[in-house]
């Protein structure tokens, strides 16, 4: 890794002294013209376009694996013996290396070479996603500990990739494309589940599933390696200048926690992450058990188990996935003109919506398998407002040098309180309600299903959060593009603005 660009920007963010932009004080402490022009970095139309492909395809491999485990949930407890709490650790232990080494690659992100972070992790997450389809019935321990060590590649990549789409696009541009991007998680997470529950299916082995991803995974390697660029860090807003960090890690934690929409943002991605993680865990388990406790079909004791809720709750995870997204989208851009902070309002609309519909969704599998997956949809396509809006909320509220920080710091928290402890603790309440009725073999569909009621209220919670992010949004976005646009652009606006302290060496300008 390389610890410059190749390329000197014009743009400096510096720590010297204090900047001021109304009642909030910035740790950036100046924006610095340098005395040279130096050659921009050109990236054509054409090979951004390339590239965020690129993004996108390794982005689908990335949730397809990550949900495949869920798509042959049953044939690993029954493989292993273990009980819902023991599988869902399977998820925990991976979740949990993710959000630890996120912040380490969040640092690394913004100072070092984005594609070349990229390629080491992701070489790591091939081999040991695939190491662990070798795994055999005497050492689930080693099944979670390469799992633990899957979260190793994916923590470097999910941190870093949505910062190079930010730097090669702006405006309208870059947010049709992180909605392409985010567009892959529900797409891949759905095609995890059919994926993993149809390999299983054909070769009687549910091993085969988890041997999919890593393969198609090599491709995308040589595909990043090629054709995927590393671009300066600010590229779209100072047209192929960049800006140059020369800030500490503290410093740029100090920032972040300063930016109200990015704190209360990040703990709205948390219970999004919580609802989610939890739902996607269980929900094939648990429409299994609730055909059970329908006499629909007979529990499973010998592989392979009926995977149809795999592929049915795999479709409808795609479909509300592309739907949701691109609505939330549209809907950001049809009233971004008219309603500043409609971006948060979506996102607390899309949780608070998506509560009730969940809650009736619970209950009615006591009754109506059909039914339920009508309220599962309507749910999942509220969620999924919220998948694109979330990410270009960070991206414009985030100068670019600690945007790969940004984006490690909510990572680790969305995970830490969000799906890495959601599917375990679904899975100890249950746990703990079959228990009390051991002797009733229809009570281990009724003790799932009062433990997922933890993710309605959570959700409930979540688009609060979302709500006081909408108060702060419009001075925050305001603060960031007058940092990134520079001088020139900041004197346009010094009718309207307040004034900006530039300092040059020894001399300050009050603009």
């Amino acid at each position: 890794m390389q610890p410059k660009d190749e390329v000197t920007p014009r743009w400096r963010v510096g720590s010297g002294s204090s900047l001021r932009y109304g009642a909030f004080v910035s740790s950036l402490s100046s924006i610095t013209p340098r005395a040279e022009e130096k050659e921009k970095v050109t990236i054509s139309p054409k090979r951004a376009y390339v590239a965020v492909a690129v993004l996108c395809y390794i982005n689908l491999l990335n949730y397809a694996e990550r949900y495949t485990i869920a798509g042959v949930l049953p044939h690993i407890q029954e493989f292993f013996q273990i009980s819902d709490s023991m599988a869902a650790l399977i998820q925990t232990v991976f979740i949990s290396s993710f959000l630890l080494l996120a912040p380490l690659f969040g640092y690394l992100g913004d100072r070092y070479n984005r594609k070349h972070i990229m390629i080491g992790g992701l070489s790591v997450w091939l081999v040991t996603a695939a190491g662990s389809s070798f795994v055999t019935e005497s050492y689930f321990w080693l099944l979670m500990l390469l799992r633990a060590m899957v979260g190793i590649g994916e923590a470097s990549y999910s941190t870093i990739a949505p910062t190079i789409i930010g730097d090669l696009f702006v405006g309208t541009q870059r947010s049709t494309m992180i909605l392409v991007f985010y567009l892959f998680i529900p797409v891949g997470s759905g095609l995890g589940y059919i994926t993993g529950a149809g390999v299983a299916a054909i070769t009687g082995d549910w091993h085969w599933a988890l041997r999919i991803t890593p393969i198609l995974g090599v491709v995308g390697l040589v595909l990043l390696v090629f054709l995927c660029p590393n671009p300066p860090r600010g590229a779209a807003e100072t047209h192929g200048e960049g800006v140059k960090v020369e800030s500490s890690y503290q410093e740029d934690v100090k920032y972040l926690l300063k930016n109200k929409s990015y704190v209360w943002s990040s703990l709205g991605v948390t219970a999004t992450a919580f609802v989610t993680g939890a739902l996607g865990f269980w929900t094939p388990a648990f429409l299994s058990r609730a055909r059970v406790n329908l006499g629909l079909q007979t529990p499973c004791v010998v592989e392979p188990c009926d995977s149809t809720d795999s592929y049915i709750f795999g479709a409808v995870t795609v479909v509300t996935g592309i739907l949701g997204a691109c609505l939330g989208s549209g809907l950001s851009r049809w009233f971004g003109e008219k309603v500043p902070n409609v971006d948060p309002l979506i996102c607390a609309v899309g949780l608070l919506g998506a509560a009730p519909c969940l809650f009736i969704a619970i209950f009615v599998a006591s009754a109506s398998i059909p039914t339920t997956y009508v309220f599962i949809f309507i749910g999942e396509l509220l969620i999924s407002l919220n998948w694109a809006v979330m990410a270009d909320i960070l991206l414009y509220v985030i100068i670019p040098t600690r945007r790969s920080t940004a984006e490690a710091l909510q990572i680790s928290v969305c995970h830490l309180l969000g799906d890495a402890g959601s599917p375990y603790l679904v899975g100890v309440i249950s746990d703990a309600i079959r228990n009390s009725k051991p002797e009733n073999q229809g009570w281990s569909f009724h003790s799932l299903k009062y433990s997922l009621l933890v993710c309605p209220f959570v959700g409930i919670l979540g688009g609060l959060f979302f709500l006081l992010t909408s108060v702060y949004i419009t001075e925050d976005r305001k603060e960031a593009a007058l940092l990134v646009e520079g001088p020139s652009q900041t004197q346009q606006d010094a009718t309207s603005e307040p004034p900006i302290e530039l300092s040059n060496g020894d001399k300050t300008v009050n603009i």
